[in-house]
């Protein structure tokens, strides 16, 4: 019976993931810019379930990002749908792995949950430059690279803004006993 909400609470975060994203294209966009929230489901299921449930639900939320940069709103074809969801993992996991290391068995803590959240994004961080500066030019047309390469500084910047933000966020979830029994309920 824990195995199967275990497998129902990674397929809601990845479900509630890949809405956020979707909603984020839609709706919470001003402009140009998108505000995506979708490292929320991430965040909660590494910071409450550990990197493996981390590592899955960044996986599962990379593919919708994956598929609509690559195929649907972007260029970066298999490279995007392969690419982007192994960044989102690495936060996934890096947050499962922090919020372990620094809980000792206790409850996350709002301030705790803060850092976890804002030191986690930087592997993704590093993955990212690494993607664009390297992975792009290798595979894809040097038209394609020359107008995403470029792109890197801004698509940081905005990534840092929304991870600012989803820290707050998860700090006040962690700080929120009702939310923490509630995720709780899934994963004991």
């Amino acid at each position: 019976m824990a195995r199967a909400k275990v497998v129902a609470f990674v397929a809601l975060m990845g479900a509630l993931g890949n809405a956020l994203f979707v909603l984020s294209q839609s709706v919470f966009t001003i402009g140009q810019v998108a505000l995506d929230l979708s490292h929320v489901a991430t965040f909660i299921s590494a910071i409450f379930g550990g990197p493996l449930l981390g590592g899955v639900v960044g996986v599962l939320v990379g593919l919708g990002t994956g598929l609509y940069f690559g195929f649907i709103g972007g260029s970066l074809g298999l490279l995007g749908l392969i690419g982007l969801p192994v960044g989102k993992a690495l936060t996934g996991v890096t947050a499962g792995f922090l919020s372990r290391a620094l809980s000792n068995n206790a409850s996350p803590s709002s301030r705790r949950t803060f850092l976890v959240v804002l030191v986690s994004y930087v592997p993704e961080c590093i993955f990212m430059v690494f993607f664009f500066l390297v992975l792009v030019p290798t595979f894809l047309s040097p038209d394609v690279a020359a107008f995403l390469v470029p792109l890197l500084t801004p698509i940081l910047a905005k990534a840092w803004i929304e991870i600012a933000f989803m820290a707050f966020l998860m700090g006040a979830l962690a700080g929120n006993k009702g939310f923490v029994d509630f995720v709780r309920g899934f994963l004991a």
